[in-house]
């Protein structure tokens, strides 16, 4: 029975779709939840609104960071970055 797994295995492409989709639809959301309310305890408590707002702000460039990164765009806003500055 390994055996036949194995060889239809073998048969298809083999990749990381599965694993990338997983993390994505999984794990992203659920650490983007955790700094949330991590950040909400931290500022939140205290009435530190303003530290809380600078904190979100770095927040919010990562995540752009990381949309750029999982949406394959990164080369495209690269090029338009430089068209910025060359004729």
């Amino acid at each position: 029975m390994t055996t036949m797994t194995l060889a239809a295995l073998a048969q298809g492409e083999l990749g990381t779709r599965g694993v990338r989709d997983w993390l994505l639809e999984n794990i992203v959301p659920l650490v983007l939840l955790s700094v949330a309310l991590l950040l909400l305890w931290l500022g939140g408590g205290k009435g530190d609104n303003a530290g809380v707002m600078r904190r979100l702000a770095g927040v919010v460039i990562a995540l752009a960071i990381i949309g750029l990164a999982v949406s394959g765009m990164g080369v495209d806003v690269g090029e338009w970055i430089a068209g910025l500055f060359t004729s």
